[in-house]
C-alpha cells in the first residue's frame, strides 16, 4: 500500500490530466468529486518495527530487533521465552522462575538475580533503579509490541554506554494493536498464565491496556511463582508537531526460592530445595508501580526533540539469609534531540541529550526468623545519583560510507548513611564517579539490506548498592569501565538473513566477588585486567519454501589478564559456547512444526580458581501450532523431551577448592505446555 502522504502530489496532476483530456470544444466541463487524503494519524512517540528496524541497521555496531509476533507463539513466561534466540544475549533462567541471569559480552557476570551490567528500557526510558540494577519481574514480554538489542556500548543514541548494551522494551500502541486480546496459557508443574489487552483510537488520541497474570508451583518444592501485572499507555496528537504519551505499570510478584544444591545432588535429585531455604522462608516479593510520561516535538522534518520522565515506587520484603525491606523511589528525565538532515552537501544523523536519574533507598535488614523479620541487624538510607550528557555524529561520505563520532559523559555519586550503628562501626560513605566514554564507528552498505562495520567504545558502570553493600561489609569499589573493539556484518533478505559480530573488550576494574592468595573473601571488588572476547552469531535461512532454520549462537572468551591470584584463568558463569535452534515447517496454512535445540557445548567453570564445573546439557524441544479463521491461534509447547536432569545455573565463586557445594541451580525436566490466543482486529 503507498503511505498516503506520497498520494498528496498526485491529486492536483490528476485533476490537471482530467481536464487536459477534456473533449476540446466542450462547452460542460466535467467537475469530479472532492478528494480528501489524510496523512497516518501514527504518533511521534512511537516507530513502527520497520522504521525501528532500519534506524537499529544505520548503527556502526552490533544491534537487532525481536518481533513480538514471533515469540508468541509458544509459551511466554520468561526473558528466556522472548530473547532465546537474540543475536548476542545469553539469558538463562534460575529454575523456570521469572529471574535469570541476563548479559550481553559478559555483563554482570556473578549476577543470577536483579540484573546489572545492562540498560533496561521501557520505551526509551530506564527500567533500571538509579544504581544501576533492575528487575526481572518489571516487564512483562507478551505487552512488547518489538524489542531493540543494542550490544556492547551501542545504544549511545538513549545515552547507555555499559559493557553488555542495552535492551529496549516498545509498547503496542491503540493504533497497532489488537482491539481486543485473550491469551490463556497451561502446562506442567501448574503453570498457568493469562493475558487480556485492549486498545483502540478515536481522533486525535489512542489507548493500550495489558493486565496479565501468571504462576506455578514450580518444577522445584519451595518454587511457587505468582505475578500479576498491568501494563497500560496512552497517546493525544496536540497538533501536527506535538505528540504526547503516557505510560502506567504496576506489578505484584511473589516468588519463593529453592536456593542452591550440590552438583550430585542436583543430578540425584533436582526437584529439592535447600533445607536451609526451606526453614527460612526464603522468597522475594516485592510491588511496583511507575508513572512515565513522553513528548515529541517535531518542529521540521528533520528534528525531533524527545522529552521523556518517569517515576517508579517500590517496596520490596526479601527473606534471605537475612530479612531485607526496602522501599525505594527512583525518578529521571532525558531531554533527547534528533536531527536527520544534511551538513556540508553530505546526509547527517545528530543525537545529543542529557539523562538525569536519582534513587533513594530505605534499607531495613533483620534477622531471618521463619521467613519473618527478627532483631534488626542494620538500617541504611540510600541515595544514588546520575547525570548523563552524550552526542553522536554520523556523517554519510556517499551512499555506502559512514563514520559516526560519539561521546558519553557520565556524574554519579553513591551516598549511604548508617541509621544502626552496632559494635562502633559507622558504615556510612559518599563515593563520586565521574568520566567519558567515547565512541567512533564505521559502517560500509554497499546493499539496501546489508552493513559491515568496526567501531571502537569505551565503556563506564559505577558500581549498585549491592555491589558495595551486599557482603559482610561495605566494599568501597570504582566503576568498572572498558574499550571494546568491534567488527561484524549483517544482512537481511529473503533468501538468508545473517548478523554476526566478533568483539575484544579489555576491561579494567571488573566488579567480581574475590579472594586473596590464602582463599578468604574479600567482597565483591575491582579486579585489575580482564578480557572479554567473543564471537555472536544469529542466522535465519530459508531452506525450503516451507521450511526455516533459525541459529543463535555464542563464543565467550572471558578471561583474567595477569591477575597475581588467578593469572589467565577464565572468568566463571556464562559457558564458553552456546547454540540455540529451530527448525520450522510450515506443513499448510493453519498448521506449522518447530523442533528446536539447545546446547551448552562444554562444562562451565563456576569458580574464578577454574577447580569445579557444571556439566554441559543439550536439550530437545518441539512446538506444534497454527492459526484458525484469522482471530484464533494455539500452539502446543514440549521442552526437555529427553527428560534429562541439568545445570540451568549457578553460583559464581572465587574459589571453590575443588569442592562439591551448594552452588548449583537444577533446570526443569519434561513439560508440556498449551496456549490459546484470541484476537479482534
Amino acid at each position: 500500500m503507498i503511505p498516503s502522504r506520497r498520494l498528496l502530489p498526485l491529486v492536483p496532476l490528476a485533476a490537471a490530466a482530467a481536464l487536459a483530456c477534456a473533449p476540446a470544444g466542450a462547452e460542460d466541463v466535467p467537475v469530479l468529486d472532492r478528494v480528501d487524503v489524510h496523512a497516518s494519524a501514527a504518533p511521534a512517540t512511537v516507530e513502527t518495527p520497520e522504521a525501528a528496524r532500519a534506524r537499529l541497521a544505520a548503527r556502526a555496531g552490533g544491534t537487532g530487533l525481536v518481533d513480538g509476533e514471533r515469540y508468541r507463539q509458544a509459551r511466554v513466561s520468561t526473558l528466556t521465552d522472548a530473547l532465546g534466540l537474540a543475536t548476542g544475549v545469553f539469558v538463562q533462567t534460575r529454575f523456570g522462575a521469572e529471574e535469570a541471569r541476563l548479559s550481553i559480552r559478559g555483563s554482570g557476570l556473578q549476577r543470577t538475580f536483579h540484573g546489572r551490567g545492562i540498560e533496561l528500557l521501557q520505551d526509551g526510558s530506564p527500567l533500571n533503579l538509579a544504581d544501576g540494577a533492575f528487575d526481572f519481574q518489571a516487564v512483562e514480554p507478551l505487552a512488547a509490541r518489538y524489542i531493540e538489542v543494542y550490544r556492547g556500548a551501542n545504544a549511545l543514541e538513549y545515552g547507555a554506554a555499559t559493557l553488555g548494551g542495552a535492551i529496549n522494551f516498545v509498547s503496542p500502541t491503540g493504533y497497532d494493536a489488537p482491539a481486543a486480546l485473550l491469551r490463556l496459557e497451561g502446562g506442567r508443574y501448574g503453570y498457568r498464565r493469562g493475558q487480556v489487552a485492549l486498545a483502540g483510537h478515536t481522533g486525535a488520541a489512542d489507548a493500550y491496556l495489558s493486565v496479565s497474570a501468571f504462576g506455578q508451583d514450580g518444577f522445584r518444592e519451595h518454587a511457587k511463582q505468582e505475578t500479576y501485572r498491568l501494563f497500560g499507555n496512552a497517546g493525544y496528537r496536540f497538533g501536527d508537531t506535538l505528540d504526547g504519551r503516557l505510560y502506567i505499570t504496576h506489578v505484584d510478584t511473589r516468588s519463593e526460592l529453592p536456593g542452591n544444591l550440590t552438583l550430585a545432588q542436583a543430578l540425584a535429585d533436582p526437584r529439592a530445595a535447600n533445607p536451609g531455604n526451606v526453614s527460612g522462608d526464603q522468597r522475594r516479593d516485592f510491588r511496583l508501580t511507575r508513572l512515565g510520561g513522553r513528548l515529541a516535538w517535531t518542529p521540521s522534518d528533520v528534528d525531533t526533540v524527545l522529552l521523556s520522565g518517569f517515576y517508579a515506587d517500590k517496596g520490596l520484603h526479601h527473606p534471605i539469609f537475612q530479612v531485607l525491606d526496602q522501599d525505594s523511589q527512583d525518578a529521571g528525565a532525558d531531554l533527547r534531540w534528533r536531527r536527520e538532515g544534511v551538513l556540508a552537501g553530505r546526509r547527517s544523523v545528530w543525537v545529543a541529550g542529557l539523562a538525569l536519574a536519582q534513587g533513594d533507598i530505605d534499607d531495613d535488614r533483620f534477622v531471618n526468623v521463619g521467613g519473618h523479620a527478627g532483631a534488626r541487624t542494620n538500617r541504611l538510607d540510600q541515595r544514588a545519583r546520575n547525570t548523563k550528557l552524550y552526542a553522536e555524529n554520523q556523517t554519510w561520505f556517499d551512499a555506502r560510507w559512514a563514520l559516526s563520532i560519539g561521546a558519553q559523559g557520565l556524574k554519579s555519586e553513591r551516598r549511604s548513611r548508617d541509621r544502626f550503628i552496632s559494635g562502633g562501626a559507622d558504615e556510612s560513605f559518599d563515593i563520586d564517579f565521574s568520566g567519558v566514554s567515547p565512541k567512533l564507528g564505521l559502517l560500509f552498505q554497499p546493499a539496501a539490506q546489508t552493513q559491515a562495520y568496526v567501531n571502537l567504545s569505551g565503556s563506564r558502570e559505577p558500581p549498585s548498592f549491592g555491589e558495595i553493600t551486599g557482603g559482610p561489609a561495605a566494599t568501597l569499589v570504582d566503576a568498572q569501565r572498558a574499550t571494546t573493539l568491534e567488527l561484524g556484518y549483517r544482512t537481511r533478505g529473503e533468501a538468508l538473513s545473517l548478523d554476526v559480530s566478533v568483539y575484544d573488550a579489555r576491561v579494567r576494574n571488573e566488579l567480581l566477588a574475590l579472594t586473596d592468595g590464602n582463599g578468604n573473601p574479600l567482597g565483591t571488588i575491582n579486579a585489575d585486567r580482564t578480557r572479554h572476547r567473543g564471537v555472536e552469531l544469529g542466522l535465519d535461512w530459508p531452506l525450503a519454501a516451507s521450511l526455516t532454520g533459525s541459529v543463535s549462537y555464542l563464543f565467550n572468551d572471558f578471561r583474567f589478564d595477569g591477575d597475581p591470584v588467578f593469572g589467565d584463568n577464565r572468568l566463571a558463569g556464562v559457558p564458553r559456547q552456546l547454540l540455540r535452534t529451530e527448525l520450522r515447517w510450515q506443513v499448510g496454512e493453519h498448521l506449522y512444526l518447530t523442533p528446536n535445540a539447545e546446547w551448552v557445548v562444554q562444562d562451565t567453570f563456576i569458580d574464578h580458581a577454574n577447580t569445579f564445573r557444571a556439566p554441559g546439557y543439550h536439550l530437545l524441544g518441539l512446538r506444534i501450532g497454527g492459526d484458525v479463521a484469522a482471530r484464533w491461534r494455539w500452539f502446543v509447547d514440549a521442552r526437555n523431551l529427553q527428560d534429562r536432569r541439568w545445570i540451568a545455573s549457578t553460583n559464581v565463586v572465587a574459589d571453590a577448592g575443588g569442592r562439591d557445594a551448594a552452588n548449583f541451580l537444577p533446570g526443569e525436566g519434561r513439560s508440556v505446555y498449551v496456549g490459546f490466543e484470541w484476537r479482534r482486529p
